[in-house]
């Protein structure tokens, strides 16, 4: 049988194995939220970048630049890193380089050794459940937590992930979620209300992020991370 671990910081990365395994990035506020979002929503690729201004380069070569720091928009950059401004095939078709507090540093460490990288979200939940399912590999939930601390979305992520899949548990952390995620998976909205990140994003006003990033299954997109950068599954 298959397996499932979770990772609830990638500070701790290196105590975990990565090789032929899965690796599904989460973010929830908001930057795997926000990349599955866009690919879903026409976006060509993503390229995920760990420093400000090795983003800003791409705006030389046309791309559009999204960076945040500390839940706000970066300056100089066209965009932040809320998955509302990809709806409705707002920017189809658009080449975007990211950099965020904490996503695009786990999205780094993990591409290294991992045999596949995706991108996961509570937005595509049941398409990654499906196309795991359908894999031959061992899965490691890499969570971007909060500037290398644990954060609860991620992780309760991972518990909704594993109780969908309904894999052997490899690791305490994966039961633990999946067990409070058995709990509060009829109230996900309310109970993530009071999660410090959450709180963070509400203290710039951004509760509309926050709401649309705890929708389950709006998208049937697999977001993985190629040669090139992130990109749907879907499109190919």
């Amino acid at each position: 049988m298959k397996t499932i671990e979770t990772c609830i910081s990638p500070d701790l990365l290196e105590l975990h194995e990565l090789a032929n395994k899965t690796v599904i990035v989460v973010d929830i506020f908001r930057a795997s939220s926000t990349m599955v979002t866009a690919l879903s929503n026409g976006v060509n690729v993503i390229v995920p970048v760990k420093d400000l201004d090795e983003c800003k380069a791409y705006k030389k070569r046309g791309w559009l630049i999204a960076g945040e720091r500390n839940g706000k928009q970066a300056e100089g950059f066209d965009l932040g890193n809320s998955p509302l401004a990809y709806l409705n095939g707002a920017l189809s078709g658009q080449n975007v380089a990211m950099t965020t507090t904490n996503g695009t540093r786990a999205i780094s460490l993990a591409r290294e050794h991992a045999a596949e990288v995706l991108i996961g979200s509570f937005l595509n939940l049941q398409a990654t459940v499906d196309y795991l399912q359908n894999s031959t590999n061992d899965v490691l939930v890499l969570c971007a937590g909060w500037k290398g601390k644990f954060n609860l979305e991620d992780s309760l992520y991972a518990g909704a992930l594993s109780w969908s899949l309904g894999w052997k548990h490899e690791c305490d952390a994966t039961l633990a979620m999946e067990s409070i995620y058995e709990q509060v998976k009829g109230g996900l909205r309310e109970y993530l209300q009071k999660a410090s990140h959450a709180k963070r994003l509400q203290n710039h006003d951004l509760e509309k992020d926050i709401d649309f990033c705890l929708e389950l299954n709006q998208y049937d997109s697999v977001v993985y991370l190629s040669e090139e950068g992130l990109k749907n599954k879907n499109n190919e």
